[in-house]
Formats: structure tokens, C-alpha cells, sequence
């Protein structure tokens, strides 16, 4: 019998973004006492990078960063040139992870542990953050694209970040992909004819 999560052969399921600070924080929590994993989740939430770009990264790459300072990194995707900005929440996990054991230079940040210089693979964060938002009884489908999602949604609606702005952030090619990547979700849309003018 076919696994009724799981999509049909020829079609794609998209993953959503993490839509309340709540919840942000619940896995933020679940995942104190494992600093790779949460140095990953909180620097993809506050970046929006893909998460096969971060897993480039390598410990030479951010051991000296300071808050306030970025990383250039080239993404895989585009081709262009693109920033990894160091805010306090993410310099306070970056520490965490750093400091909970030895690393050399050359080593990757997100060490997989089954393979000796290898990072995780997006399938194994896929993986990993379908789990975490289980274990906080999240209802929807998540996965890595999901870092990404959040970071813009999050943007957009506790911030008031406009589509333009994050498009240009995702290098996307116009606002509608942006729109579209991050599904708007027709309440939204009906909420803004409550607004009496």
C-alpha cells in the first residue's frame, strides 16, 4: 500500500515555512542540548541561504566572525555572490557549537557523524527537521527548504518586510516567485478586506 505522505512518482510536495515565533523558540529549546543542530536551524532561519550552501561551510570559514561581521559565499544554485550575516542569535549558537568540542580548519561545520570530512546531506537535514517539528506536534510537511521559507516568512509577517526586498535577498527573478515560494495562504489574503477604509 502506498505511503499516503509521501508524493506521487512525477510530482513535488512543498514544504512550509514555520509560521509562529512559538514554535521558532519550542525547537530553539528541543535543540539546546545539541549545538550542530541548532547552530543549523538558527543560522538558516536568520539567513535564508539554501541549506546545501550551508553545508559547504567549513570551520575556518566562521571560527573568527564576530557579531555584526558576514561571510561571503558563492551560492550553488545562481552562481552569484551572497552574504551570511552574523547576528547575536546566531553568534550565540556559532559559540555553542564551537565550544562544545574540537574542531580543525578544515573540518565542516555541519559534521556528519557517520562519515568521517563529510557534512550532513540534505537528505539527513530533511530528515532532521521533519523530526523536530514532530516532536513539537506541528501539524504540515517540513524540510530543509523549510529554514529558508521561515526566514522569509518571518520577515515578512512579524517584521513587515516587503516581497521586493526578500526577492532580492533569494536572488529570486521577480517578487512573484517570492510570493509564491513563500505561499500566501488565502486567509491572508481574505484579512486584508477587513481593513475599513
Amino acid at each position: 500500500m502506498p505511503n499516503p505522505n509521501h508524493p506521487k512518482p512525477g510530482s513535488s510536495t512543498l514544504v512550509q515555512p514555520i509560521r509562529q515565533m512559538a514554535d521558532i523558540q519550542s525547537i530553539k529549546k528541543l535543540l539546546a542540548s545539541k549545538p550542530r543542530d541548532l547552530l543549523l536551524f538558527t543560522l538558516g532561519i536568520n539567513n535564508g541561504i539554501r541549506t546545501g550552501d550551508l553545508l559547504k561551510l567549513k570551520i575556518l570559514d566562521v571560527k573568527s566572525v564576530k557579531p555584526g561581521q558576514t561571510i561571503q559565499i558563492r551560492e550553488s544554485k545562481t552562481g552569484k555572490l551572497n552574504s551570511i550575516y552574523i547576528n547575536r542569535e546566531v553568534y550565540k549558537a556559532l559559540r555553542g557549537h564551537l565550544e562544545a568540542s574540537d574542531h580543525l580548519d578544515d573540518d565542516y561545520l555541519f559534521q556528519s557523524t557517520k562519515g568521517h570530512q563529510k557534512p550532513l546531506t540534505i537528505m539527513t537535514v530533511n530528515r532532521m527537521i521533519k523530526s523536530w517539528c514532530r516532536a513539537i506536534n506541528l501539524p504540515g510537511n517540513y524540510g530543509a527548504h523549510s529554514l529558508r521559507k521561515t526566514f522569509g516568512y518571518i520577515q515578512r509577517t512579524h517584521f513587515g518586510v516587503g516581497f521586493e526586498l526578500i526577492c532580492k535577498r533569494f536572488n529570486h527573478s521577480s517578487p512573484s516567485v517570492t510570493m509564491r515560494y513563500l505561499g500566501i495562504e488565502d486567509k491572508e489574503v481574505l484579512e486584508i478586506l477587513t481593513h475599513e477604509i
